[in-house]
């Protein structure tokens, strides 16, 4: 099956493929295997589920198309947020205020999960505490302190509050006209962690096979599914699918819900580290409010990682690593003269609400997807709750399965020019103000 297509340069010129050491790859697969539970994609979602699963003790295969972490998994920010891309409110909406204060909880979990697994593993991928949402006007601070007001007053949030005149303590930057602090949130260099966390996976007894692409795959009527590769077949009890927007022509009916959103990113090279800690003392992720947001934080060897640009339309925006430049010079116009040394871009998952998209095809093949550019943490939540429903216990993975998700509208041909103009009114929203 094809691949969604993007510049092979811009995909292979990430910062993280530059500084992380892979080992030797895992091998395709050959022949036929019969296991418990076939898991479809690498990604962290993929390897945080055949952990747990093999912990539990079943038999588990991975089959990756490409290399462990290489899609959105180990391209991405790096920022590792409390909740989920959608507001609470569109949870409270569906679900009722009991579950979304679980949901919210869950969040929480999926951080400590998180370092949890970098403590136990020791996986060594430059984890730094604390995030930063900060506002561009003075209108969307008040929004924003409002916000927070609300979560500490319904789900007991705690953030520190960052007024218009402790903005400068905080970030050396005209942009930004409050904010908030959470010290619970973070970020770490997302390839490091999933290649650590696949061989924590293997460790435990998951067999991965990478360069391994599903080419045709098939429920039983009975209680077994199969599915072919190039080269072997694997025949499985269960099944996960956790390739998102890489899973095309495998589950139309899945297709439907997401849609594929390029995101870029560039890294700058290293400054002096002096001047490094002074644009953001606290060295925490950034991100500010803006639907259309721009989000950065400072590297362990001080250079700026800063992303902002997305394709709706799925091409690659022209001359990117200018236009990120002057974007991160927008935001510190005391990187002037600092050059660019990487920048790459790959696709995420969006849902219609933003809101994770879980649950089940049949009685014995689950889904993962619809992290809709938030999901460094709770990926590895979701491992965990899918594997704790293969294995009997489906009520905290049933609390997400019960979220509606519709179909983006135009059909097939229709979608993606209709998401395109759909973004550009929240675009020039942003700009208004």
């Amino acid at each position: 099956m094809g691949f969604l297509s993007i510049d092979h340069d811009l995909a292979r010129d990430s910062y993280y493929a530059a500084t992380a050491r892979r080992g030797a790859e895992f091998p395709s697969l050959q022949g036929a295997v019969d296991c418990d539970v076939a898991v479809v994609g690498g990604g962290l979602a993929g390897l945080s589920a055949a952990l747990e699963l093999a912990q539990r003790g079943r038999r588990l295969v991975l089959l990756e198309a490409k290399q462990v972490g290489w899609g959105a998994s180990g391209r991405n920010g790096g920022q590792a947020i409390h909740g989920l891309a959608c507001d609470q409110e569109t949870i409270e909406a569906q679900l009722g205020i009991d579950d979304a204060r679980r949901v919210w909880a869950m969040s929480l979990e999926a951080l400590d999960l998180l370092r949890e697994r970098i403590a136990t593993h020791r996986i060594d991928c430059d984890w730094c505490d604390g995030y930063l949402g900060l506002a561009t006007t003075a209108a969307k601070a008040r929004a924003l302190a409002g916000w927070a007001d609300r979560m500490e007053r319904v789900y007991g949030a705690r953030f520190t509050r960052i007024g218009a005149a402790e903005v400068g303590q905080w970030i050396a930057s005209p942009r930004y006209h409050g904010g908030i602090h959470d010290a619970g949130s973070g970020h770490l260099h997302p390839l490091k962690y999933s290649l650590g966390l696949a061989d924590a996976a293997v460790r435990a007894g998951a067999m991965l096979h990478e360069n391994s692409a599903v080419v045709s795959f098939l429920q039983d009527s009975g209680d077994s599914v199969r599915l072919r590769t190039e080269h072997g077949e694997v025949r499985a009890s269960q099944a996960l699918l956790a390739g998102n927007v890489y899973l095309q022509g495998m589950a139309p009916q899945l297709e439907a819900r997401i849609m594929p959103v390029g995101t870029y990113i560039v890294c700058s090279e290293p400054m002096n580290a002096a001047l490094c800690d002074s644009l953001v003392p606290s060295r925490s992720a950034v991100c500010d409010t803006n639907f259309v947001l721009d989000y950065f934080r400072p590297t362990v060897d001080h250079r700026m990682l800063y992303g902002g640009r997305v394709s709706y339309s799925t091409r690659t925006p022209r001359h990117l690593a200018e236009s990120m430049r002057r974007r991160m010079v927008g935001t510190f116009p005391q990187l002037q003269g600092l050059g660019i040394s990487h920048a790459w871009g790959g696709f995420v998952d969006i849902t219609m609400n933003r809101a994770p998209d879980f649950g089940r095809l049949g009685r014995n093949v689950y889904y993962l997807q619809g992290f809709s550019g938030h999901g460094l943490a709770l990926t590895g939540l979701a491992g965990k709750l899918v594997a704790e429903a293969m294995t009997g216990d489906a009520s905290r993975f049933d609390v997400f399965a019960r979220l509606e998700h519709h179909a983006f509208p135009g059909g097939r041909w229709l979608r993606t020019p209709a998401l395109v103009l759909g973004m550009a009114w929240y675009r020039l929203r942003d700009l208004l103000g």
